[in-house]
């Protein structure tokens, strides 16, 4: 997570890794694919070169991508370690979701092929990523946090299955 902080200020990108990171597998999720131009499209920003291979937005694409799309769910979410305040946790969560509501949107369009569930999971995200970070909390906060992170997981790739592995599974049989 570090080295893309340093990226993202190198390029004074205004968001933070765990927001580009959940923009990133919206993206994906939407049905969008890895492309060099990848970085600006997501953000719309023509001006963006393409990642250098090897650099770290190189590395969080590739990565990203390969964990999305395994059948073993070794899916993660770019968030800050757990020794990390609540609120820092939780702000990037919710930054995570913003971020994945925002890049869905743009790839899947306005009526995505959604079953009731990926309905269902991306109003969720959509209320996640408008709440607020509090600044304090007891265990059962902590709890709770662990159990979102594991929804919005969950949720990412149910979104995921619904875009864009049913399109590709749909090419194949046409």
């Amino acid at each position: 997570m570090n080295d893309v902080d340093a990226q993202i200020r190198r390029q004074s990108l205004a968001l933070s890794a765990s927001e580009l990171h959940g923009s990133l597998c919206g993206w994906l999720a939407g049905g969008s694919t890895l492309k060099p131009d990848w970085l600006s499209r997501l953000l719309l920003d023509d001006s963006l070169p393409a990642p250098d291979p090897g650099s770290p937005f190189d590395r969080l694409a590739r990565g990203t991508a390969a964990q999305i799309g395994d059948r073993d769910f070794a899916f993660e979410l770019l968030l800050p370690e757990s020794d990390a305040s609540l609120a820092e946790r939780s702000g990037a969560l919710f930054d995570w979701c913003r971020g994945f509501v925002g890049a869905f949107g743009l790839a899947a369009g306005a009526q995505p092929p959604l079953s009731e569930e990926g309905q269902e999971a991306l109003a969720d995200l959509a209320r996640l990523a408008a709440a607020q970070a509090q600044d304090e909390g007891d265990d059962s906060d902590e709890e709770a946090l662990v159990e979102i992170e594991e929804f919005v997981r969950v949720a990412a790739l149910l979104l995921h299955g619904d875009c864009a592995l049913a399109a590709r599974d749909r090419q194949r049989l046409n």
